[in-house]
């Protein structure tokens, strides 16, 4: 009989860990979905009353360490920087037929979950055309997006098909696009173009939708992105580029990205996640890297 997922684990609590364990918190029932977390922030968690779009989310806050079942389903939804601590203590839950996904941007997430428990257990995602937010504990999304789900070198095309049915089930909005990999290098050019861009200039997307040092400095981010992937051989072209500044430009003017959502509010943000990247691997190829280099400068 195929392996069907009856359970799903969220570990952490931004704004897509509450709209996603909302979300499969109605449709599988409180006991089917954790939110698991060190003990600390889960008494924090039961302290303080989360909601997802004004409604109060009534969901199951456990303690890690003291849960003994295996996962069927572990979605991460950390900060990159939370990563490496969150895997630690979630490590014991990880069993023969535990499936991983990261909702992480990057592309750096599925490599380290693939190093800490075999890239076997994984499969790749994105999580894509959403917009999504915190305050304090409050989350708002007025378009969930969906989950890219595809799998790259070391991982099973029968994990992807056992997700890809749950999330059909489940009527949970997923795509699979038909090379993953060219894909989240795809994201990973917005993202370090209009994230990082916004964090250093502020503002909302207006300041890239017109003609500026901001949208320039954006662009010319991306371009250095396209020089790094093809020479990774992902065959990101000028086209990408002009198809993401195409989606950008339709943005609405008055929001904002998350890494500028992060800088305001004086978090951590994701300028190595991003700008790191590149320039690690600009070093690695002898591609000079300029812009991101100053990104990381004055973000970091």
């Amino acid at each position: 009989m195929k392996r069907k997922i009856q359970n799903v684990d969220i570990i952490g609590l931004g704004a897509l860990g509450v709209m996603y364990a909302d979300f499969f918190t109605k449709k599988l029932g409180k006991e089917h979905v954790r939110v698991l977390a060190d003990g600390e922030r889960i008494e924090r968690y039961r302290r303080e009353t989360v909601t997802f779009n004004g409604a109060v989310c009534d969901l199951n806050y456990l303690d890690a360490a003291e849960e003994t079942r295996p996962a069927d389903l572990m979605l991460f939804t950390v900060k990159y920087g939370a990563l490496e601590q969150a895997m630690e203590e979630v490590a014991h839950l990880v069993g023969e037929d535990t499936i991983l996904l990261s909702a992480l941007n990057g592309i750096r997430s599925e490599e380290d979950l693939g190093r800490r428990f075999g890239r076997e257990k994984v499969v790749s995602c994105i999580a894509q055309k959403m917009a999504a937010m915190k305050e304090g504990n409050a989350a708002f999304c007025t378009n969930p997006g969906e989950l890219a789900l595809g799998i790259q070198d070391g991982e099973r095309k029968e994990n992807l098909d056992v997700v890809k049915l749950f999330f059909d089930e489940m009527g949970f909005p997923s795509s699979c696009p038909e090379d993953m990999r060219h894909a989240m290098w795809a994201k990973l050019l917005c993202n370090v173009g209009v994230n990082q861009t916004l964090a250093l200039y502020g503002g909302t997307y207006s300041e890239v939708q017109k003609e500026g040092e901001a949208r320039e400095m954006m662009k010319a981010a991306m371009r250095e992105t396209i020089l790094v992937a093809n020479a990774e051989g992902v065959d990101l072209t000028q086209k990408d580029l002009e198809d993401w500044v195409r989606i950008i430009d339709g943005l609405n003017p008055d929001g904002e990205p998350s890494m500028r959502q992060d800088s305001k509010a004086g978090r951590k943000t994701e300028v190595v996640l991003f700008a790191g990247t590149i320039c690690e691997l600009g070093k690695k190829h002898c591609i000079e890297t300029p812009v991101n280099d100053i990104f990381m400068e004055k973000i970091k």
